[in-house]
């Protein structure tokens, strides 16, 4: 006997789709995926839509893509924004200043914000001519852009010597041999197409220095510079020491000038006394000869005198000698021996009346 479900009112489970299944879990992993790209389109878009309400009301016209790459490429896109906003709020006009070009800036390590700053100041100055090109490269070669451009519209006052140096004053000597002490103030106007290797303040300070000792040692007397400084100025002007240089010197002012040492009369007895002492080494020269050719004479002298005590020594045996053999007699012997004490005596008169300071009357021969 079969039962039959339908005709009692009970439903029959009918067996599952394993395909329906599986599409309904794909239909719901795609809306999680569409409300997670949903959620990260709003979040960026809510980050970057401030900037690109400002950039397209501005007409700075940077897309919302190009912030959406700043993110990848690692830029603030808030400072470019920011940056080309002032670009053409001032009205710059350069073709190569884009937000790429302010990008790649960026990327390089340089100040784009100062970059437009100083831009914006040469602009407005009308009388100085400077691109974007310039601009970036003076700043990635680690000078102050914007100080530059101010230096050139506002001229700088450098002193010289410079504030804290090891000497207060340039020191230089006239032809008369006074010193003078002097103080400069150099004012200088930035180079702007010299400033990217172009030398710096302190070759400014040196070569001003040298030129000013220059022309003070080419003065006849420190009088006539005291009179008219300003032929310092003109000198070291005429020289154009401000070549090769990121400044243009625009006047060179004598700030104090005072007088100092006699330096030619100082010298003079510094030789004196150099000369002194030649003179005197000279002569020590001189006197340690002669004193060695006196020893050497009295060296000589004393040879003398052993040659003569030899000689002396050898006349007992010659006459010893000639007795043996019959050349000298007895009578001879005593007529040498009387001879001998005869002139003994005349010496000891003579050395008696020198002492005395007078003349002997006696006559030698009688005594003896």
């Amino acid at each position: 006997m079969k039962l039959d479900f339908c005709h009692l009112g009970m439903p029959i489970a009918q067996p599952v789709n394993p395909i329906e299944g599986l599409g309904a879990m794909l239909l719901v992993v795609a809306a999680l995926v569409v409300v997670v790209m949903g959620l990260v389109f709003f979040g960026i878009f809510a980050k970057y839509f401030g900037l690109w309400i400002q950039s397209a009301l501005t007409g700075a016209n940077v897309s919302f893509f190009d912030l959406l790459g700043m993110t990848f490429r690692k830029v603030d896109a808030r400072k470019i924004v920011r940056a080309k906003i002032m670009a053409v709020q001032s009205g710059l006009r350069d073709e190569d200043l884009t937000s790429r070009s302010l990008e790649a800036h960026y990327l390089a390590g340089g100040n784009v914000q100062q970059i437009i700053r100083a831009l914006i100041a040469a602009k407005k100055a009308k009388t100085i001519s400077l691109t974007f090109k310039e601009a970036t490269a003076i700043d990635l070669a680690g000078r102050d852009v914007l100080e530059s451009v101010q230096t050139s519209v506002y001229p700088k006052v450098i002193d010289c010597p410079p504030r804290g140096a090891s000497k207060a004053s340039l020191d230089a000597v006239a032809k008369d041999g006074i010193q003078l002490k002097v103080k400069a103030r150099v004012t200088v106007r930035a180079n702007l197409q010299q400033l990217i290797g172009g030398a710096t303040e302190e070759t400014i300070i040196a070569r001003v220095g040298e030129g000013i000792v220059s022309a003070i040692g080419s003065a006849d007397s420190h009088k006539a510079v005291l009179e008219n400084p300003d032929v310092i100025s003109k000198a070291v002007l005429a020289k154009r020491l401000d070549s090769q240089t990121a400044f243009e010197i625009v006047s060179i002012d004598i700030a104090d000038i005072d007088v100092g040492a006699n330096i030619g009369a100082r010298l003079q007895a510094d030789q004196a006394e150099a000369d002194t002492q030649v003179a005197r080494a000279r002569a020590e020269n001189k006197r340690a000869s002669a004193v060695a050719s006196e020893q050497e004479m009295e060296a000589k002298v004393q040879e003398s005198r052993a040659a003569l005590v030899l000689a002396q020594a050898s006349v007992p045996q010659a006459m010893a000698d000639a007795f043996r053999s019959g050349k000298l007699g007895i009578m001879d012997y005593f007529k040498l021996q009387n001879v001998s004490a005869d002139t003994e005596m005349r010496k000891a008169l003579a050395t008696t009346s020198k002492e005395g300071g007078g003349h002997s009357n006696s006559d030698p021969h009688k005594l003896a």
